[in-house]
This record gives structure tokens, sequence and C-alpha cells, in this order.
């Protein structure tokens, strides 16, 4: 099978991402105007991250968190089950929005980028780190000058 010229590397296509971010704007869409005929998942406001679909765009995996902040382990646990007991309309509503020969099936994850970013500003702030790196400015300063 002859390869496609014009993507190299392992990070998604230029298509993948262009599927991924139509789902993602659409699934927002719908939850947002409140569309499925849940009241458990209109209680809820979701935040849709990020869509990562497989290679072959017959699987999209989908990244939420609550709008606002993080839930606790039993709430997220309520909303990925509402989502996922709503899974066949809403891949109806993508299939809608969508020009593909599939729709994708949609895979619910819990999106914890906003944790790690949290975390990641926690060890920065930390006082060590603080004068690791301005140890390290110190130092590039000091090559610059000589």
């Amino acid at each position: 099978m002859a390869k496609n010229r014009f993507h190299s590397g392992d990070g998604p296509s230029q298509r993948q991402l262009r599927v991924g971010e139509l789902i993602r704007r659409t699934l927002s869409d719908v939850l947002m105007r409140g569309e499925v005929h849940d009241p458990d998942l209109n209680r809820i406001s979701i935040t849709v991250g990020e869509v990562r679909p497989s290679p072959d765009l017959k699987v999209a995996t989908v990244y939420v968190a609550p709008l606002g902040g993080s839930l606790g382990g039993e709430s997220a646990e309520a909303m990925l089950a509402a989502l996922r007991r709503n899974t066949g309309e809403l891949r109806h509503h993508v299939a809608k929005a969508m020009t593909l020969k599939y729709a994708p099936d949609l895979r619910f994850r819990i999106d914890e980028t906003f944790d790690r970013l949290d975390e990641t500003r926690r060890i920065f702030s930390d006082e060590t780190v603080q004068r690791d790196i301005a140890a390290r400015d110190d130092d590039e300063d000091e090559a610059d000058l000589g």
C-alpha cells in the first residue's frame, strides 16, 4: 500500500484534526443547546476539550470535563454514564453535521488536561524549582558574556 506523501510521523493527519474539530464543535453545540432528551445530561454543563479520531475515522475518543472546574470521582462517573447512555443520539447529531461515509463511534473519557496543568503550575511555583530556574538563567547570562 502506498504511503501518504504529505503525512509523515506518528501524529494525527490533517484530516483527523479537521474531523476531530468538527465533531468537537458539533458535540459542544448539541450539549450547550440541550438537544439531547435526557434531564440528567442537560443538568450538567460539559466542556468538550478534544476529540481524537482513529486513523480510519470510525472511532472518535471524546475528552470531556465539567464546565468551570473539576468534579469528584462520583460526579465524573455520573457525567460519563449519562453521555454513554445517550451515545446513539449524540452520534446521530454528529452524523447530520458531517459528510463522512460512516458516523464515528463515540467513546467518552474524562479530560485530565486541566488537572495536569494545575499540577505543573504547583511544581513550577515550588521554591526549589524557582531557585534552579534562576541559577540556570544566571549561567546562560554568563555564557553569553564570555
